[in-house]
């Protein structure tokens, strides 16, 4: 039996370029992607995407859209990396973890949507406690969290990289009219009532995310506790590879977050931060946004679909 074709479409950017490379050397599929003569050229982009297994889209999301009009193939598969098709029908969302049987859905899918790099903190948090009951789907949540550069793409990369790289501001926040395209994505599937109060900003490393949202113990039930929710947490991601749950202990004895932490891994580390003082508690995450919030999230859709090749 011939190995699978993977074919990326749009591996110049920061995303594609990293999927090309984690897949590098792997003898159990054939990747390929076009040459910069034909990248603009329709026809040849459409016959590519109709010739391969699975095509992952690494697209704005414009031409991702016009990608899959374009297949009139039935057989072939698609992981769109773009947030073209994070909230839409007949798309199976590519976060494993996310709930159980989601797994399944991949690798059984023909549609996959790749989770933007903030959704996957926030729902990776939030979720799992709502489903539980022991946050409210109505409460206002505010979620606030600083990425790489990397996650401005091309653009940002050269700002922070180029000749001009020494005049890079140091911290910036942005998505200031707070109509940020990930906020109905992280409203859609962690459940919510209402829309969140979301704003990201960029610090200047290269990749990386910390992803924060405090909550009000006396907004929530009685009786749930740091304690309550870390264990619901602990429980939820118990059996996966990808998803480490820090105990109450590491984090009373952690003096700080590191975004960079878990950078060139598919890893998200969740944690639960505790003022019983003050009634206080802040959910946080940190992750790779090139990792697991990007192209570690398709490779790992990726395999999970190859198994129904």
């Amino acid at each position: 039996m011939s190995h699978p074709v993977v074919f990326i479409d749009g591996d110049q950017g920061t995303t594609g370029l990293q999927i090309h490379e984690r897949l590098h050397g792997r003898a159990d599929l054939r990747v390929f992607t076009l040459p910069a003569s034909d990248r603009k050229n329709p026809q040849r982009r459409a016959e590519a995407i109709n010739a391969c297994d699975i095509a992952i889209l690494c697209l704005p999301d414009a031409a991702a859209r016009e990608a899959v009009e374009a297949i009139g193939n039935p057989a072939v598969r698609v992981i769109d990396a773009s947030s073209a098709h994070r909230t839409a029908l007949g798309w199976t969302y590519g976060f494993p973890e996310m709930a159980e049987g989601q797994a399944r859905s991949i690798a059984n899918a023909r549609r996959v949507t790749n989770p933007g790099c903030y959704p996957t903190g926030a729902i990776g948090l939030l979720r799992p406690l709502i489903e539980a009951g022991l946050v409210p789907r109505d409460y206002p949540f505010a979620i606030h969290a600083v990425s790489g550069y990397s996650g401005g793409g091309r653009a940002r990369v050269e700002e922070h990289e180029g000749p001009n790289a020494a005049s890079a501001p140091a911290f910036q926040v942005y998505g200031l009219e707070l109509r940020h395209k990930h906020t109905p994505e992280i409203q859609h599937h962690a459940g919510l009532g209402q829309r969140p109060f979301f704003l990201p900003a960029y610090g200047a490393f290269r990749q990386g995310i910390v992803l924060t949202i405090p909550l009000e113990l006396r907004l929530l039930q009685t009786g749930v506790s740091a304690a309550t929710l870390q264990t619901c947490l602990a429980r939820h991601y118990v059996d996966t590879r990808h998803v480490q749950v820090m105990s109450l202990d590491e984090s009373r004895t952690a003096a700080c977050l590191d975004p960079q932490a878990l950078n060139g891994t598919n890893d998200l580390r969740l944690g639960v931060f505790a003022s019983d003082e003050h009634g206080q508690v802040l959910l946080a995450a940190v992750f790779d946004n090139l990792g697991k919030g990007a192209s570690g999230a398709a490779v790992q859709n990726l395999d999970l679909m190859l198994e129904r090749l």
